[in-house]
């Protein structure tokens, strides 16, 4: 696509950036068969193809951004499907989140929109805040049909939707005292599912001591970041990127580390993005590289391990939902199904797999409609599976899915937890009992 930014624009380096993102779109449409809002809404705007027009637009001309540019920006899930099947090698995901900040300097928001987003940003990133508006939640859920119903309260209405009735309670976990003879790696401790799903946590941490391995919680680590980057405010995404690679350098100092493994894709996308994120940073930018290049999803960790034979089968079919962020932004797709095959379970794969669930993050709640659509479309795929339980390996496609779903959600490192001798994560389910045809 020919463009025509100006030297001056050329000079600012997310301009550069996505100039040369801009410029290697053929308009060919191939990514229009994977866009979930496309497949959604059949709207040439809500395709990348339509979006990268008005990005283009926009940019070049340095103009506020239109609610028309807004509207259809927004509504990506920033999912990257588009970039797996696009034959040009388009940086769509660098280029939408630089028309997201762009977005946020130049455009003032209804006041609804700017209240819900300061509330998510506010409270979704730190555990603790979090924990205390869901117990508010279970007190106001009764509201929730009414706040769907009004204009301006529709995302109140799917936060308390989403929130669920009752929380795990957390075992207090701290830095494994097994002193690993394969090695020593850091833990990305999240923020949202700590909350949610601690358990994850707990079975990825009693596997990777099974397998050798001692397991760090950095004491000084915060928020990946990544809420905050896809809305578009990108110094307060930085700032948590910096304060990260700080806390793990430490760790680097205190005894080395083999990798910083995630639990949720979602962040892991993130803290893999680090370099190009501080790339122009002259203190920061090789440190943020460096850590990037420890980062592992902790599927993609443990397929290069080698894993002990299955303590006993299971004989359970297991439906694998690859979410958007492992699949598209990281590009692990086969680690997951491979390690629950040779755990000993009969892994099938939906229809559309990939498609989106309507997770993506914060999208669920600020854009309640398509992603209601997306998970009711997902859900349904997966159960004419007839699976004993669902596997994914990012907190929101869990929660996303368990909301519309009566067949257990679980990590996919919980599976593997138990199948190396841990707990089953569903204990009195009837998935918990052998599959019979």
């Amino acid at each position: 696509m020919k463009t025509e930014f100006t030297p001056v624009q050329l000079a600012d380096p997310d301009t550069a950036v996505s100039a040369g993102a801009i410029r290697k779109c053929v308009h060919c449409g191939f990514c229009t068969a994977t866009c979930p809002t496309y497949v959604l809404l059949g709207d040439e705007l809500d395709s990348p193809r339509g979006r990268i027009y008005l990005i283009k637009n926009m940019l070049e001309q340095g103009r506020a951004p239109t609610r028309e540019d807004v509207r259809h920006i927004d509504r990506c899930l920033s999912c990257m499907a588009c970039t797996t099947t696009c034959p040009s090698g388009v940086d769509y995901m660098h280029l939408v989140d630089h028309a997201r900040s762009y977005i946020e300097e130049n455009h003032r928001r209804p006041l609804p929109q700017r209240l819900i987003r300061a509330l998510v940003l506010s409270v979704l990133p730190h555990p603790g805040r979090f924990r205390v508006a869901l117990h508010l939640a279970r007190w106001t859920r009764g509201m929730a049909g009414l706040f769907a119903r009004i204009t301006g309260m529709r995302s109140l209405g799917a936060m308390l939707r989403l929130a669920p009735r009752r929380l795990e309670r957390a075992p207090r976990s701290e830095s494994s005292i097994v002193q690993g003879e394969k090695g020593r790696v850091v833990l990305l401790q999240g923020c949202a599912e700590p909350v949610l799903r601690p358990r994850f946590r707990e079975a990825t941490m009693r596997l990777l001591n099974r397998l050798g391995y001692s397991v760090v919680l950095a004491r000084e680590e915060t928020c990946c970041g990544a809420m905050h980057h896809h809305a578009g405010n990108t110094r307060d995404s930085l700032d948590a990127a910096r304060r990260n690679i700080v806390a793990w350098e430490r760790e680097i100092a205190n005894g080395g580390l083999d990798a910083i493994l995630t639990t949720a894709s979602g962040c892991g996308t993130t803290l893999k993005d680090y370099g190009h994120m501080l790339r122009e940073d002259a203190e920061y930018a090789e440190r943020a590289r460096n850590i990037s290049a420890l980062v592992r999803d902790v599927s993609e960790f443990v397929a290069a391990v080698e894993m002990p034979p299955p303590s006993e089968p299971k004989n359970l079919v297991v439906a694998y939902h690859a979410a958007c962020s492992l699949q598209h932004a990281q590009k692990v797709t086969v680690q997951p199904v491979d390690l629950l095959r040779r755990a000993g379970f009969t892994v099938v794969q939906p229809d559309e797999s990939h498609l989106c669930c309507g997770s993506a993050g914060t999208y669920n709640i600020l854009q309640p409609e398509l992603a209601e659509k997306l998970g009711e479309r997902k859900v349904r795929a997966i159960e004419r599976l007839e699976p004993d339980v669902i596997a994914t390996g990012n907190i929101g496609c869990a929660m996303q899915i368990a909301a519309r779903s009566g067949i257990p959600v679980v990590h996919t490192v919980e599976l593997l937890d138990w199948a190396s001798g841990g707990p089953c994560p569903m204990p009195g389910s009837p998935s918990a009992q052998p599959h019979r045809d």
